[in-house]
């Protein structure tokens, strides 16, 4: 094997999902993962501290995403304005990505484990679009509840996403941006009906 080969990262990442989906996450090994790259197992833990990891490598990408997108809002923008630019945002990063979002999810759904790392990911995301809310100016309780609210719009429309084939009555897939607003939409008329 080369000293250095590109895009090492990326390739781990691709030969686990391949691996997680073919033999289920438990029968795959950071050994098995790291041949399939063409690479050491050591190079695999330079990226990444263990096996489950690899799957949730991007989630600080995506809370940098929503808490900068929620910064940029124009200043005037309402609390709920500056959400959904966070939400518009997500949305846009998982563009061109359905398709391994759905491998990916097949293969947390199908463990308890993995399942639970994708709660703590969720998590850490409300806490920052709860502290980008704050900078903001957005009061406690109010950041905290719209973050909440903002994080189970992600999850509902997310998991809509990559479960739903095709749209009713239509031949193409409806982004995760649409639904994503379509989330917000639903959750305002929702409070607003009490």
């Amino acid at each position: 094997m080369a000293r250095w080969e590109p895009h090492a990262k990326e390739r781990l990442a691709r030969a686990a999902l391949e691996l997680y989906s073919e033999y289920g996450y438990e029968r795959t090994t950071v050994a098995q993962i790291a041949a399939r790259a063409g690479l050491t197992e050591r190079t695999y833990f330079r990226h990444f501290p263990d096996k489950r990891e690899v799957l949730f490598d991007g989630s600080h990408s995506l809370e940098t995403t929503l808490s900068e997108a929620v910064a940029a809002a124009p200043g005037p923008a309402s609390p709920r304005a500056a959400l959904a630019a966070g939400l518009d945002a997500l949305g846009a990063a998982f563009e061109g990505l359905r398709e391994q979002a759905r491998r990916r999810q097949a293969v947390v759904a199908a463990q308890q484990e993995l399942q639970e790392r994708e709660l703590i990911k969720l998590a850490s995301l409300t806490r920052a679009l709860t502290a980008a809310l704050r900078l903001r100016g957005v009061e406690e309780p109010r950041a905290s509840l719209l973050a909440e609210a903002g994080a189970g719009v992600f999850r509902t429309a997310f998991l809509r996403w990559v479960g739903d084939e095709r749209p009713e009555g239509g031949g193409s897939e409806v982004p995760l941006a649409a639904l994503l607003r379509e989330g917000l939409d639903t959750l305002g008329d929702a409070l607003a009906r009490g």
